[in-house]
């Protein structure tokens, strides 16, 4: 049968592989359109196995929120390197995987993936979307945050960090001020009540090890620990920190200034505590010259 430039046409429209793979696919099922597809997935699929091993720390991280401000999501999706990450594709792909999170509320990667956007699965659309790439796509983590009778503060510096802020009694504008805060300062917790017992008590045997090499008293080495333990507090937690905006005021002092308070924040930075691959450039030239996938 001969493959016309129309069916070809067809066949990359409905699977958005490359021209070339197309033609291949359709010769090889005598121009059978639907067993083509098939094909085509097939080998997308063993495509994207074959490259899931493959360290994918670049990527972006997308925002989402509800249409009445009080429920957004925040997704980290991950590419091989920053080309990709700015690729059309794959910030359609990323803002696709956002928006399906929040209108389904999906609860996690799993449930994610497993959504359907007009016939077709998220993970089936990533699988198409390696395949057409060439590079490992994952979704790597998502989470939803809630603000019943409040709103959502949402910051994005870039596309490299994201943040949410459940605030109540707040300005859109305060709570993205304070969204803004956690991007820049990066508090490991929101309250000194909320910091894990161990930790403090880590932190406390540093100060009190560093405070005896003084050769101070006992009774003074408790006072200079006590005050270095506020310090630490203030320096770890939201709002204890010095706002970034005005450093004279704590992040506590601002929202109360305002009548306002947060319950809870989320921060994501694309590729946090993934290992990445130092690569030997000169191999990676040859690998592409050679045609290893």
């Amino acid at each position: 049968m001969s493959i016309t430039a129309s069916m070809v046409k067809e066949l990359r429209e409905m699977t958005g592989a490359g021209m070339m793979e197309c033609k291949k696919a359709l010769v090889e099922t005598d121009g059978n359109l639907d067993a083509a597809v098939e094909n085509l997935r097939k080998s997308g699929a063993a495509k994207a196995a074959k490259k899931s091993g493959r360290v994918a720390a670049e990527g972006v991280i997308k925002l989402a929120t509800s249409d009445d401000n009080n429920a957004a999501v925040i997704v980290e999706i991950n590419c091989e390197t920053d080309f990709v990450a700015k690729d059309a594709n794959f910030l359609e792909f990323s803002d696709l995987v956002t928006q399906t999170a929040l209108a389904e509320k999906s609860a996690d990667v799993d449930a994610l993936q497993s959504s359907e956007v007009n016939g077709k699965s998220i993970e089936q659309i990533r699988t198409d979307l390696i395949a057409k790439i060439g590079e490992n796509i994952q979704i790597r983590r998502l989470q939803h945050v809630n603000s019943e009778g409040g709103l959502i503060g949402a910051y994005l510096h870039g596309t490299k960090i994201g943040v949410l802020v459940a605030a109540k009694d707040a300005s859109t504008d305060l709570a993205k001020d304070v969204a803004m805060h956690v991007a820049a300062a990066n508090p490991e917790f929101l309250s000194s009540d909320q910091v894990p017992g161990d930790v403090l008590e880590k932190e406390k045997g540093i100060l009190i090890a560093q405070a005896q090499d003084s050769g101070k008293p006992a009774e003074i080495i408790e006072k200079m620990v006590e005050g270095r333990m506020r310090k630490y507090l203030a320096e770890i937690t939201l709002l204890g920190q010095n706002f970034v905006k005005d450093p004279d005021v704590t992040v506590e002092k601002l929202l109360k200034t305002n009548n306002a308070s947060v319950s809870g924040y989320v921060r994501f930075e694309v590729g946090e505590g993934i290992e990445k691959k130092v690569d030997n450039f000169v191999e990676e030239v040859m690998s592409q010259v050679r045609g290893d996938d």
